[in-house]
């Protein structure tokens, strides 16, 4: 079976993390630090939060910028629940905003549009998250404007987009946002075997941000409460935090992935490459890329459009299951899942996230796919076009 990606481990991860497992720090120790620092300087933002997943970064993230019960988030519906949910573990509200039929990322158009009207209806949000899907950035200096003139905070979902850059800019640098948020999860550009990262410019949010993943325990005696001068306080809890540290032996393994980094991506650019070369005849829309992006191509997504006035993509997919092609769907939107139509969401609000879905397959993508695998894939879409 050919999954849609997978993580690679070699020889010098396992040895990076065999290390760590003999020395005296499983977890909360010198590795974590290195790690952070070196995404940080790689991205060239000046503070990086390790935690456990992308889930727990975005949801510190929207506690450092204050979000709480009675303000108003917005997002991609086109993204995986965890972009969403976050505002929901703060007590706010969701909404979204649909998306460009090109890049399939946050339509700025349909961004500008929402905000003119909620500022009129006082509804204003107080963050936005854009998703960069599939590895290309969003529009970010555009998105960047508006924040400025409607006040609201930004976050970028970098899930999929470590390593990518926009107009030579690289993603998680925070020029044009207060929060990056990474992932680390075994099916995108580099593993920790869980985990995620927040990156910030700001240091009080990266202060924030550090003493939420660990309980809200500082060890700063300055913030901490005067005690009397015959008991021991080497640290205090001095707001309500969580458990969403990284440990160690997961850093290591991030340490050693991240220094093949820009290797990955140039693997995933030639694949892409080739798809596009042997798909461009084919009765399909093959992923668009914006001329100032650099993708980390995380996904490579295709869209069947009715064949006859019958929708295609589920032959398509079956079709290559039954091939043993695992390929995926990414994503049901998330206003469509049965929590948020809960909510009051419907099928029909978001219309360009909804066609995306009902047409899109990912196919797959990574590092390690062999030419054989490439050419496999290849002849079992073109095969299954033709039997249609």
């Amino acid at each position: 079976m050919i999954p849609y990606g997978r993580q690679e481990i070699t020889e010098d991860d396992i040895a990076e993390v065999e290390k760590v497992l003999r020395s005296d720090f499983l977890t909360q120790g010198p590795t974590v630090p290195k790690f952070e620092k070196y995404i940080a300087d790689y991205c060239g933002s000046s503070n990086a939060v390790a935690v456990n997943s992308a889930t727990s970064a975005l949801h510190i993230a929207c506690l450092a910028l204050g979000l709480d019960k009675g303000d108003y988030l917005w997002t991609s519906p086109n993204t995986f629940v965890a972009s969403a949910n976050c505002a929901r573990y703060c007590g706010a509200e969701v909404d979204f905003v649909d998306i460009n039929s090109n890049t399939y990322n946050i339509s700025v158009d349909a961004l500008s549009e929402k905000l003119k009207k909620a500022e009129q209806d006082d509804k204003l949000p107080k963050i936005v998250i854009p998703v960069h899907f599939a590895g290309q950035p969003s529009e970010m200096p555009a998105i960047h404007e508006l924040s400025k003139k409607y006040g609201f905070n930004i976050i970028e979902d970098a899930s999929h987009a470590i390593g990518a850059s926009y107009n030579q800019i690289k993603v998680g640098s925070c020029k044009h946002s207060d929060i990056t948020v990474f992932s680390f999860h075994p099916v995108k550009i580099i593993t920790t075997g869980e985990g995620g990262m927040a990156l910030t410019n700001n240091k009080d949010l990266a202060d924030k941000m550090y003493r939420l993943r660990t309980h809200g325990i500082t060890y700063n005696k300055s913030l901490m409460h005067q005690r009397p001068k015959n008991e021991i306080w080497n640290y205090q809890q001095i707001e309500l935090g969580f458990n969403y540290r990284m440990n160690d032996i997961q850093a290591a393994l991030g340490l050693s992935q991240i220094k093949r980094l820009d290797d990955y991506i140039k693997a995933r650019h030639k694949i892409a490459k080739k798809y596009d070369k042997e798909f461009k005849n084919l009765s399909i829309k093959i992923p668009h890329q914006h001329q100032e992006v650099y993708s980390s191509y995380h996904l490579y997504p295709v869209c069947f459009e009715k064949k006859n006035g019958e929708l295609i993509q589920k032959k398509i997919y079956d079709k290559f299951w039954k091939d043993n092609i695992a390929v995926n769907l990414h994503y049901i939107p998330v206003h469509r899942h049965p929590y948020y139509e809960n909510l009051g969401f419907k099928k029909e609000d978001f219309p360009v996230a909804e066609k995306f879905y009902q047409e899109a397959i990912s196919l797959p993508i990574y590092p390690t796919l062999s030419n054989e695998q490439q050419d496999k894939v290849i002849q079992s879409l073109v095969s299954g076009i033709k039997k249609i």
